[in-house]
């Protein structure tokens, strides 16, 4: 039977010779490959003074048995003195850093004016009723909202809309639109901000935003 020959690789370095042994292929064709090289095709290099090893296993993680296996077809020639059988230490995932985009505008929004952003906003002025304005994260208002706003435009219910004085015509986050501010049962609404909660949207104090963002980490 024909062998491959792509699972093993044989390198020289400075100390010696590195085995290379392929860690997605069967285990068997991985011995087979690995005695027929050592017989056939590197015979040459492979006699002589001792010759020091490293085999490195990849991602294969090779018991004690099948390490003695290579080490048993190795320690045929003679002169190869095995140095280490080791596999490459597993990889950890790190979660990705989550991006902070944080814009900052002011002015006023005016009745028939609409302003878009992409990512959070934090909106220094007036939204007048008429005025629209939206966001695909959260949307945070120092001033007065009492026109129309539109947060996680894009589809997040995780996204919120506060401002410091909350009279709007209508809210959105993602595709939930509220009640209108007659129905919140609070007369003046400061330092308020609006979430979704089990498809719903809710109003609270700001003060309260810890409770849907108990994790949240200090900027």
């Amino acid at each position: 039977m024909s062998v491959a020959k792509h699972h093993v690789m044989i390198k020289g370095v400075k100390d010696g010779l590195v085995f290379l042994l392929n860690d997605a292929c069967d285990w068997q064709e991985l011995l087979q490959e690995l005695q027929h090289k050592l017989e056939k095709t590197h015979q040459q290099i492979l006699t002589g003074p001792i010759i020091h090893v490293n085999v490195k296993l990849g991602n294969r993680e090779a018991t004690d048995e099948q390490k003695e296996e290579i080490r048993n077809v190795i320690k045929q020639k003679g002169n190869l003195l095995i140095q280490s059988i080791e596999s490459d230490p597993p990889k950890v995932e790190v979660p990705p850093e989550p991006k902070v985009s944080m814009t900052t505008l002011r002015g006023m929004i005016r009745s028939g004016q609409t302003l878009h952003n992409e990512g959070d906003l934090l909106y220094l002025g007036d939204v007048n009723p008429g005025g629209i304005i939206t966001s695909t994260g959260n949307i945070y208002i120092m001033g007065s909202l009492r026109g129309m706003a539109h947060a996680g435009s894009d589809g997040d219910e995780k996204a919120i809309i506060a401002a410091s004085h909350m009279r709007p015509t209508q809210l959105r986050i993602a595709g939930v639109i509220s009640r209108s501010p007659d129905e919140w049962g609070i007369e003046e609404a400061f330092m308020e901000f609006a979430y979704v909660k089990d498809g719903k949207m809710e109003i609270d104090k700001l003060h309260q935003l810890h409770r849907i963002w108990p994790d949240a980490p200090l900027k």
